[in-house]
């Protein structure tokens, strides 16, 4: 199962883009075994200033066709790491050809975009940068791929 990161707003060098760049190489490394992966990444602007309407419609297009919608929003469930690779384990054994991990811009995630969702997804009340969200999301993505590989990188 493909998984694909689409977000709003560009990463550019620094700090968040070496994380999310060292967790999704070592992502894609454990989760080849698993069936999970390879990780992309897509990254969308609005550059007419639509706000979260236009955002969706281009996040929309990227979303690969058949994938399991994953929508990041503080108003989402609070899963433990162990409750996400299990989602990640049904989506893959369900067949599913993809799951679609969604971060919104500064605005969040348009309602109807968020409605479409199989499961919203939360990092807790506060709300973290989109940058620090890619960060939190794909080193999540890469201990989930190691909780179902049985390695002892997540400790209880």
């Amino acid at each position: 199962m493909r998984i694909h990161l689409c977000a709003v707003g560009r990463l550019r060098s620094g700090p968040e883009r070496m994380l999310v760049d060292d967790y999704a190489a070592r992502f894609d490394r454990t989760g080849r075994a698993l069936g999970l992966g390879p990780l992309s990444i897509t990254e969308i602007e609005d550059r007419k200033g639509g706000g979260p309407a236009a955002e969706a419609a281009l996040l929309a297009r990227a979303l690969p066709e058949g994938a399991a919608l994953c929508a990041l929003d503080e108003r989402g469930q609070l899963l433990s790491s162990p409750d996400l690779a299990a989602l990640l384990a049904r989506w893959r054994d369900a067949g599913r050809p993809a799951a679609a991990f969604v971060i919104g811009g500064a605005d969040g995630l348009d309602p109807a975009l968020r409605a479409r969702a199989d499961t919203t997804l939360s990092f807790g009340p506060m709300v973290w940068p989109h940058m620090l969200a890619r960060a939190m999301l794909t080193e999540q993505l890469y201990r989930a791929a190691q909780i179902l590989a049985g390695t002892p990188y997540h400790r209880v």
